[in-house]
């Protein structure tokens, strides 16, 4: 894999040339401005004067003034300082939608439109625009005006609800900033699509994303299965409705394994490895095996039970049986796969001291992504992108500043 460095890129990098606007804050839209930015795009993160993005201050703290998860999620960005409530802001504001291909934001529907900045207005401006709107429940529909985090999203969408042992309550999917990340990355793709359509037709479009749908999405088979016979799925804890075995067993060192026979071969597998091709011969099929999920889950554990989790993964290795620990962030820093794939690398950020950062996603061959600059001090680039950009002098740069609108 090339290394993800911003030297000797063979390539331009595809987005290279692309202007992107980030309006938003914390996680969601600021995420997919950030996806762009990685691949070339130039990123322009506007914060509020003086107060800045309120990840700045959210998770852990760094050894700096600013948040690693400002660090990390804010790479590659410019941060310029705006008013965007105040009249001279929203007029600043407009020249730099119209200086750009791409705005990303995720206020409350309303909001931009409250301050004229809404798309109705925009799209006048620059025809070319292509608007990235994240919000809790979309920018229409009788729910809109409502606010939403990525754990209102979980529960609306039918993912929380499936979280949890059975019989239990609805528990944390995770990462409870799960849907923004997974809405971020669709509105993405929504851009690069659309972007693909100013080219083809000249004119911009708005994307209109809600957090709860990329949930909803990505729910298998439910949707049809209820429209079909009514079945409403609960927790199922470790397992699944759609193969046995298939899910954590733990081993004899009290680690965790995740196995997924989601075949008849692979189950024929398992058995062999297992020694126990008598579960192969009863329990052939995955219908068969299902409907006696406890008499195959009782012998899997056994198995599993009575070895390390370095002995299970040999074995499921050997016999090509899908099978993985169950890892713990430190797990995967000392994971040799994982330091082979660079999945992780170090960037220094604003003060100078080295953080740990998830690298790029997906990986290009001839044009892989890049990680110029961790998270920016607040306002860091205002003097560049208001001078360079919409040729303000120093002068107005300093009233702007008085006067609080940058």
């Amino acid at each position: 894999m090339p290394d993800q460095t911003a030297t000797d890129e063979p390539l331009p990098l595809p987005l290279a040339g692309v202007r992107v606007l980030d309006l938003g804050t914390f996680i969601a839209a600021p995420f997919a401005a950030g996806i762009l930015g990685e691949f070339g795009a130039e990123v322009i993160k506007v914060e509020a004067p003086g107060i800045g993005d309120p990840l700045r201050s959210f998770g852990s703290p760094s050894r700096s003034s600013d948040s690693l998860c400002w660090l990390s999620e804010a790479r590659n960005k410019k941060s310029i300082t705006l008013d965007l409530r105040s009249k001279e802001g929203a007029e600043i504001a407009k020249r730099l939608i119209c200086a750009s291909d791409v705005v990303c934001e995720n206020f409350r529907p309303g909001t931009l439109e409250k301050w004229g900045l809404g798309y109705d207005v925009l799209k006048v401006l620059h025809p070319r625009l292509v608007m990235l709107r994240i919000s809790g429940f979309g920018q229409s529909g009788p729910y809109r005006d409502r606010p939403g985090f990525a754990r209102i999203a979980h529960a609306f969408g039918g993912l929380a609800h499936l979280t949890g042992m059975p019989g239990g309550p609805p528990l944390t999917p995770g990462s409870t900033s799960l849907a923004d990340y997974m809405t971020g990355l669709y509105g993405a793709v929504g851009i690069l699509m659309a972007l693909r359509s100013v080219d083809q037709t000249g004119l911009g479009q708005m994307i209109d994303l809600a957090l709860y749908e990329s949930i909803f999405r990505v729910l298998d088979d439910m949707a049809p299965t209820f429209a079909q016979s009514g079945l409403v799925r609960g927790r199922l804890g470790t397992g699944t409705t759609n193969a046995c075995p298939h899910g954590h067993f733990e081993t004899a060192d009290n680690r965790w394994i995740a196995l997924a026979c989601s075949s008849d071969r692979i189950f024929a597998r398992l058995a062999a490895i297992m020694n126990r091709e008598d579960l192969r011969k009863r329990f052939p099929t995955t219908r068969q095996r299902l409907e006696n999920r406890a008499e195959i889950d009782t012998a899997v554990t056994a198995w599993i039970k009575g070895q390390s989790a370095e002995q299970v993964v040999a074995n499921c290795v050997a016999g090509e049986v899908p099978c993985s620990p169950i890892n713990t962030i430190a797990d995967l820093f000392a994971d040799t796969h994982v330091m082979a794939r660079q999945n992780i690398v170090t960037r220094a950020a604003p003060d100078g001291s080295p953080v740990a950062v998830p690298s790029t996603v997906p990986h290009l061959s001839a044009t892989p992504g890049r990680i110029i600059s961790l998270g920016p001090a607040l306002g860091s680039a205002n003097h560049d992108v208001y001078g360079k950009l919409l040729g303000l002098d120093d002068a107005e740069l300093d009233r702007l500043a008085r006067r609080k609108i940058i």
